[in-house]
């Protein structure tokens, strides 16, 4: 879009909501004006688009605006220009955006006229990407075009306006009033029809995008929009080779089916739809990373079409498909009769307005209110005002909609619709909660994946050193585990992972005293066992040994056998006196001792008279037991 840098704008300066710079215009649409512009209060820069006055003055696009972004602004992927907030300041409604540096598809084509295969299907890939997430979010865009779709000065695609399209039809300038809102080249015949629009809408959009990057063109053109509109109702898309015809045949196939008029014939999805463009993809390369000047987030302004006064002579069921009128040259008649004139005009204009009235407004009343009601009530409602209403699934939690209750409609309360055709109502499960799972015990990674399975937030506490729970397994948590539910997702829990036990030196202590050793073992943090032994070299209560070397590593809490002397063994002296010499050595020995004899002079003797040591005494093992003989 070009844009007229000498007129002064005079939003260029000001500060919108306190916070947003606008630094300078980017580019003007049909529905509103993009402005480079600085957050003061993140430091960075942003896109401001700032919708025209007329639509700031509707409420109900106000407050569809504000859903629509808020919806939108979830939808984080990197094929899709990012909202970053909403607002409203001084009755201008804005919208903040990613500010994206490249340009628009519709630049492109500008200048190339037509993309070479690979690119094209590398456009069309990422912007099905994009389609693909935010169909898997519950959101149509409703407005795909070149315009909306952006290229980066590194060649990436993303798509940009996810939710205006759906704003902009809650205002006057909808179908309930004879319009439509769109631009007319890429609109569904659904659009067209009902107003009505779903995932395979956007399919059929993408067709044309990819047909006219294919070929340069768009595949029906008119004098008038209403003229375009209507051809996509009658008519088929025809292949892209009848226009390029270097294309293969695969193309041919991927474009048709796209835009086939019944959506039910279309692609199921945008992920059916993406997998076919990556296997025509597969032989052809390219891409469009040379392309990096800064372009618009809008380059062309959305149409609005009159259904009511330009729409071609058709009956209410069957719309036909505009015909050029051909010029044929007629005698000019001499004599005309003002009556039959007046009357002829008469019926025409008659039928023109019945017919305009029935294709703009007749055919469509006010959607009536089910929110809030319960599943039941509102069907019983929708039977007795003869209205088709269908059940979305899957139904969606909410905080304050109690569950099994009608959380929204599509059409919603109050907006046009047309008369057989069915409204759609979701279902609120009420709050979303999750139970708490315990993970104590668990590897980290394992509890990550517990937690993260039930939509819960993991905060890391910081390493704790543990005896009992082994290293990268979990000490404990907070909040403890609950198995009921009643948390909220998105709730931190905090989780200690243990670094295994805390090491430390074993201390030297073999030939100190045990008093001295225990108490150099425990203030190592390790605890001291003492078994004891009888040593005939070492000193009673010295340690004779440890059972884990001195100076090596142990963890804290581990047990260090210390061997503590008793001293030498001391044995009881068998009392042998009286006894038989051979009877006092058997005894004796058996107790360990040594036994020396010793006899009167001349006097062999048989009979122990006397011992040294005496019988009952304590010795050493080994000691000499002298016995005295008689």
């Amino acid at each position: 879009m070009f844009v007229d840098t000498s007129t002064v704008d005079p939003l260029v300066g000001q500060l919108f909501d306190g916070r947003y710079r606008l630094d300078a215009r980017v580019a003007r649409g049909g529905m509103a004006t993009v402005y480079r512009a600085f957050d003061t209060r993140l430091d960075r820069v942003v896109a401001v688009k700032v919708m025209h006055s007329a639509l700031a003055q509707d409420d109900a696009f106000v407050q569809r605006f504000k859903r629509e972004a808020k919806s939108a602004a979830r939808l984080q992927h990197p094929n899709v220009v990012a909202i970053f907030d909403q607002g409203e300041d001084a009755g201008r409604v804005y919208l903040v955006m990613e500010l994206v540096s490249g340009r628009t598809l519709r630049a492109v084509l500008r200048e190339q006229a037509r993309l070479e295969l690979g690119q094209a299907l590398g456009v069309a890939e990422g912007l099905l990407t994009a389609l693909s997430a935010a169909h898997d979010a519950g959101i149509v865009h409703r407005d795909v075009k070149p315009e909306n779709v952006l290229i980066t000065d590194q060649g990436q695609v993303k798509v940009a306006d996810f939710g205006l399209a759906r704003a902009i039809e809650s205002t006057q300038h909808t179908v309930a009033d004879g319009t439509l809102i769109g631009t007319v080249a890429y609109l569904a015949p659904e659009q067209v029809l009902t107003g009505a629009a779903d995932a395979r809408t956007d399919l059929y959009s993408t067709g044309i995008v990819l047909y006219e990057m294919l070929t340069g063109v768009v595949p029906f053109t008119g004098d008038i929009p209403i003229n375009v509109a209507y051809q996509h109702v009658n008519a088929d898309v025809p292949a892209p080779s009848t226009v390029q015809r270097d294309l293969p045949g695969i193309v041919d196939e991927l474009v048709v089916a796209a835009t086939r008029r019944p959506p039910a014939e279309r692609f199921p999805d945008a992920r059916a739809m993406l997998s076919a463009v990556r296997r025509a993809r597969a032989t052809a390369g390219g891409d469009l990373s040379h392309h990096t000047s800064v372009v618009s987030l809008e380059d062309a302004p959305t149409t609005v079409l009159s259904l009511g006064r330009t729409a071609p002579a058709a009956g209410p069921s069957t719309l036909a498909k505009p015909t050029k009128q051909a010029k044929r040259q007629r005698e000019p008649r001499r004599r005309r009769t003002p009556l039959i004139v007046a009357i002829i005009a008469g019926l025409v204009l008659g039928t023109a307005g019945a017919v305009g009235w029935w294709l703009g407004s007749g055919r469509y009343d006010d959607a009536p209110t089910f929110e809030r009601l319960t599943q039941a009530a509102a069907q019983l409602r929708a039977k007795k005002l003869g209205i088709d209403v269908a059940i979305k699934e899957p139904s969606l939690f909410d905080e304050v909609v109690p569950p099994g209750t009608v959380l929204d409609q599509d059409p919603e309360p109050g907006d046009r619709y047309r008369r057989g055709s069915t409204i759609t109502l979701t279902i609120s499960r009420g709050p979303d909660r999750v139970p708490i799972p315990d993970v104590r015990g668990k590897t980290e990674e394992e509890g990550r994946a517990l937690l993260d399975a039930q939509r819960l937030d993991v905060v890391l506490a910081p390493l704790e050193f543990s005896r009992d729970v082994p290293a990268g397994s979990v000490i404990e948590q907070n909040p403890a585990p609950r198995a009921t539910r009643d948390t909220k997702p998105g709730t931190a829990v905090t989780i200690v992972v243990s670094k295994g036990p805390e090491p430390t030196t074993v201390p030297i202590v073999e030939g100190r005293p045990r008093s001295e050793a225990e108490k150099a073992i425990t203030g190592a943090g390790l605890v001291a066992k003492v078994i004891e032994k009888f040593d005939d070299d070492i000193a009673a209560g010295i340690v004779i040994s440890q059972d884990i070397k001195g100076g090596t590593s142990a963890a804290r809490g581990d047990t260090v056998t210390l061997t503590v002397s008793k001293g030498p063994e001391l044995v009881t002296v068998p009392d042998v006196e009286g006894r038989s010499r051979d009877e006092a050595k058997k005894r004796l020995e058996a107790a360990g001792f040594r036994v020396r004899f010793a006899e009167f002079p001349g006097r062999p003797g048989k009979t122990v008279i006397e011992q040294d040591p005496n019988g009952g005494e304590r010795r050493r093992r080994g000691t000499t037991v002298t016995c005295f003989l008689f």
